[in-house]
């Protein structure tokens, strides 16, 4: 089983338990406002991404990881990566991505999870390019992506809403453990 410890966090495949705090966090209208047409989901919805996310673990041999606090053991959402299928003029590309519940945010838990995650991505997995995808105005993500140390590489709209989109990316000659 794939795990990833931070100072902070534990880096998991997905457990049943998750279901409900996952189903909660995406529940946020202010967490989902800048996941595709911002709408939220339910539980079931919920259980059907767990379920894709699982899937794209064994098919890929990478996915999304529950973000679990070391400390207390509550499950603070996700980071990981997927192919970013939604914008076919990206492909072939694998997107790093985060959704933390609004309880989290603002104490660093998105990037030192990012981070672990991009190391896992071009160290562990031999990705040797990596790319996130954020729409214009969520200032958050783009912050985390530039702590990264990804870099803008193109402004373009989402095929599906007509949402402006920035993709950034790194490569493995760009990146720093």
């Amino acid at each position: 089983m794939t795990e990833i410890r931070t100072p902070r966090l534990l880096l998991r495949r997905w457990h049943d338990d998750d279901l409900a705090p996952m189903a909660e966090i995406n529940a946020d209208p202010e967490v989902m406002r800048w996941i595709r047409d911002g709408s939220v989901r339910d539980l079931e919805s919920t259980a059907e991404s767990i379920e894709r996310w699982e899937e794209e673990w064994d098919d890929e041999g990478f996915g999304l990881f529950a973000v679990e606090l070391l400390a207390s053991g509550e499950l603070a959402g996700f980071t990981g990566l997927s192919v970013p299928g939604f914008l076919p003029e990206v492909l072939p590309a694998v997107e790093i991505g985060w959704r933390l519940g609004r309880q989290f945010w603002g104490q660093g838990y998105a990037s030192e999870a990012a981070h672990a995650t991009l190391e896992f991505a071009l160290q562990d997995r031999g990705l040797d390019r990596v790319i996130s995808i954020h729409q214009v105005g969520n200032d958050a993500s783009e912050n985390v992506m530039r702590k990264l140390g990804m870099v803008l590489e193109r402004e373009t709209v989402d095929p599906v809403y007509g949402m402006p989109l920035r993709v950034h990316s790194i490569d493995l000659t760009e990146f720093h453990a």
